[in-house]
């Protein structure tokens, strides 16, 4: 981050939860000890706590919340010690998921950018603080993806390759487009939260991870 210090994890991840939400198109969080409430109303997700920190004190709180929640909730924890926060939510009566995402960051003014082959074709829009990405093969979207700019950020969202495109470097050319597009508009740091597939991608693009994200969900 240009001309300050790093931010703290709880920076990266209110950076973050704004960034995703203006995606998604979600209203502002409540927040109450240490987590941001979001309304997501989907099946199996009507909404999701964040934790703002990981500590036992906090997690503790938050799983209790979600335990006892009458509609279905998950706990989000962006954590350096995860193996400590599993241990805790599984103390406190809710499940952590098998598999770990990860907090990610990098700053734009290097990012990679990659040309799609063809006859592929790139196309990008933009709504508001929205950008998306689409790749076309013909009338068919073979990948594409979003990013939302706040406050001289960016966090990229939905990206994906469709099955039949993969490996053909479609979604490294979407983060490049997004990328570019973002540090067009004043953004000078990325931040996201990757699924174990996707952390691939984003490192071989010279993101680097800030923190593991523990999701759970009561047992």
């Amino acid at each position: 981050m240009p001309g300050s210090s790093q931010p703290t994890l709880t920076e990266l991840v209110r950076l973050w939860e704004r960034g995703w939400r203006e995606c998604r198109g979600w209203a502002a969080p409540e927040e109450a000890r240490g987590g941001l409430r979001l309304l997501l109303d989907q099946p199996g997700r009507h909404s999701e706590v964040i934790a703002l920190h990981d500590d036992d004190a906090t997690v503790l709180g938050l799983a209790d919340e979600v335990a006892a929640a009458e509609r279905p909730t998950w706990l989000t924890v962006p954590t350096t010690r995860p193996d400590e926060v599993e241990r805790t939510l599984r103390d406190a009566g809710v499940r952590p998921r098998e598999t770990r995402e990860w907090l990610m960051t990098r700053d734009l003014a290097d990012h990679p950018t990659r040309a799609v082959p063809a006859p592929y074709r790139v196309t990008t829009t933009a709504r508001g603080p929205v950008i998306g990405v689409e790749v076309r093969h013909g009338d068919d979207l073979a990948a594409g993806g979003q990013t939302s700019v706040v406050a001289g950020h960016t966090v990229p969202d939905r990206i994906e390759t469709r099955p039949g495109h993969r490996r053909r470097g479609l979604g490294a050319a979407v983060m490049g487009a997004l990328a570019g597009e973002a540090a067009r508009r004043g953004a000078h740091t990325g931040v996201l939260v990757a699924s174990p597939d996707g952390r691939a991608l984003y490192t071989s693009l010279g993101w680097t991870a800030a923190a593991a994200v523990v999701i759970a969900t009561a047992a």
